[in-house]
């Protein structure tokens, strides 16, 4: 079997896919970092451009003759074609404008075109580890802004941040300086950084692996990102599930999910640090009638007081017209640029959910209870058919992009997000996933065509001489 290593070419005024790739990481990565130096508020939607660029860029240039790469970037493809059309059907059943539908679109499956992107390039070692350069040291650069924030310049102290509006536990965000949910954002790079890390960097020796996952337990403790760490233990948990099938993993998980149980519940009654973690600890905000499970429902109810039609339940109503990030913030914060594109609101949900969460006591509290949540908004905005589309969508990265246990952690971790807030939508955080996911396909692909080659190498040795 002949295996032919990719060639880069470069040219002179050239940029190629790869390049393109961090570009589009960067852009949904940097906004913040931007504006703290005057940059004009656009440079948000600055990644609406580059990753659709890069998308379109790496599909017409892929040169692969891997069948397996093909054939998988194919099923991806089909997929988002598929919520594409979904998502034009909704529109036009609900009235929505082309805006929603090009932002929701976006918003929802801009990770998924990264990832097909860098899935569609066949790129060498050379190429691989300059990706992998970048990738990783945006997500330490992150990891040592907040750890700066934390100990140096003290933006934890009220007043010394440059964010007078947020609250003190709030501005230890690395690079998504002032931004409402930057901390969790920012806590949430840093654990899909540990995670790779760890097991991938398998070149680096154990005590900085273990210095790395320090330094990053350290920001999501001093940061408050309590519910990062839950996200993590449920993923794992969910990931030992998906392991039962094999007898050892499933075991082995299982007796590390029990151990690190049983070991933090002890620790949080140990360590000050910890503490914060006891708050949760409170059986009567769960029940049926609980506050935390009242809260966490605002927003699914207020979608079923406008279900008015069978066709809503399959179509739901409409992209951005419900719980998503585009209906509840990006359509009123920024209604004068949209607008004049023929953008549309459905304001009796979104002004219902922000009253009812305005008369909870919980509404200041932890967003690990907030009622507007990716998997809420995609069910609200698309409906059965949407949320269908979209899980077909997760099923093939799962089966031929997810190819080892990191990865599909980290998937995990998005599908576990996606019950707790708008995390799904959060583009530093999503397309800095996607690249990890990437990173992972390509460096296995490789060690793959290498394992290969090497046995079609001890194959022609071991032949007779005649043979030969």
């Amino acid at each position: 079997m002949m295996i032919e290593a990719p060639l880069a070419q470069k040219k002179k005024g050239y940029i190629d896919s790869t390049t393109l790739v961090l570009l589009a990481l960067a852009s949904g990565f940097f906004p913040r970092i931007l504006m703290l130096v005057k940059f004009p508020s656009l440079v948000n939607f600055l990644h609406f451009a580059i990753v659709p660029l890069a998308f379109g860029v790496a599909i017409l240039n892929s040169k692969s003759r891997d069948r397996q790469q093909i054939a998988v970037c194919k099923k991806i493809l089909f997929a988002l074609m598929l919520l594409l059309t979904v998502s034009f059907a909704s529109a036009w059943w609900n009235d929505a404008g082309i805006i929603n539908v090009v932002l929701h679109f976006l918003l929802f499956n801009e990770p998924a075109m990264l990832l097909l992107a860098i899935v569609c390039i066949s790129m060498s070692e050379e190429t691989l580890a300059r990706f992998r350069k970048y990738v990783l040291g945006f997500g330490f650069f992150n990891l040592f802004l907040a750890l700066l924030q934390r100990f140096v310049l003290r933006w934890d102290i009220r007043g010394r941040s440059p964010c007078p509006n947020l609250d003190g536990v709030d501005t230890i965000t690395g690079v998504f300086i002032c931004q409402g949910a930057g901390v969790i954002v920012s806590a949430s790079v840093t654990l899909a950084l540990a995670t790779y890390f760890l097991v991938a960097a398998k070149n680096q020796p154990l005590w900085i692996r273990a210095l790395v996952m320090l330094a990053c337990f350290l920001q999501i403790i001093e940061a408050d990102a309590k519910q990062v760490l839950i996200v993590g233990a449920v993923a794992f948990a969910l990931l030992s599930l998906a392991n039962m099938k094999d007898i050892r993993k499933a075991l082995l998980s299982v007796i590390g999910v029990v151990l690190g149980f049983q070991a933090f519940w002890w620790a949080m009654f140990q360590f000050p640090f910890l503490g914060a973690f006891r708050g949760w600890i409170r059986p009567e905000i769960y029940g049926p009638e609980g506050e935390a499970t009242r809260f966490k429902l605002f927003g699914i109810q207020a979608i079923l007081d406008h279900m008015d039609s069978p066709i809503n339940w399959l179509l739901g109503l409409g992209p951005g017209h419900t719980l998503d990030r585009l209906g509840m913030v990006m359509l009123r914060e920024y209604s004068s640029l949209l607008n004049p594109f023929g953008a549309t609101r459905m304001d009796e949900i979104s002004l219902q959910v922000w009253q009812d969460m305005a008369d909870s006591w919980l509404a200041n509290g932890s967003t690990m209870f907030s009622p507007f949540f990716s998997w809420a908004g995609l069910w609200g905005d698309l409906g059965i058919i949407g949320l269908v589309a979209y899980f077909y969508l997760y099923s093939l990265l799962w089966r031929y992009v997810c190819k080892d246990d990191l990865s599909r952690f980290q998937l995990l971790c998005v599908f576990v997000v996606g019950w707790i807030q708008a995390g799904m939508q959060e583009p530093g955080f999503m397309l800095f996933l996607a690249c990890l996911l990437g990173l992972r396909w390509q460096e296995l692909r490789l060690k793959s065509q290498k394992d290969v080659w090497n046995q079609g190498v001890e194959s022609v040795m071991l032949l007779p001489h005649n043979a030969q």
